[in-house]
């Protein structure tokens, strides 16, 4: 059971997107704490902001399968259209949620007839600004990582 651990941890396709991500969230951390002054744990797990910690995730994994596999590999091709696909739904759908909710919010505060449980979370998705620094922190630690 232990080999089998040690094989994950020595995996390099598993361990630099993780470590990508972390990293990732790790910088919407510190900024939001320089910006607020205030500590908000849950900016190491939430989505938006900058950089993309999903963008990195994935385009982490892509750089490694890349070059461990050819960059004229399947895997590595499959690996750039899955983070393609992640990119496009963080600034687009989710972006949109995330505007649709702000929107909501503002019309539920502004009446008394329209009660919601809680507020709806506004900040999904991202900018393209934020996908790129997020694009290229995964090729980053991907080159950095192999």
């Amino acid at each position: 059971m232990l080999e089998f651990f040690e094989e994950i941890l020595k995996n390099r396709a598993i361990t630099t997107p993780v470590l990508a991500w972390f990293l990732a969230q790790s910088i919407k951390f510190f900024c939001n704490y320089i910006k607020t002054r205030k500590l908000d744990f849950r900016r190491l797990i939430d989505s938006g902001g900058m950089p993309s910690s999903h963008t990195a995730f994935t385009v982490s994994l892509a750089t490694i399968l890349g070059i461990h596999n050819g960059f004229s590999s399947d895997i590595f091709a499959m690996a750039v259209i899955f983070s393609l696909i992640v990119m496009a739904d963080a600034a687009g759908v989710r972006r949109a949620a995330g505007k649709q909710a702000e929107v909501l919010n503002k019309l539920v505060n502004s009446t008394e007839h329209i009660q919601l449980d809680k507020q709806l979370k506004e900040l999904l998705g991202h900018t393209p600004i934020e996908v790129f620094a997020g694009a290229a922190l995964g090729i980053i630690m991907g080159i950095a990582l192999h």
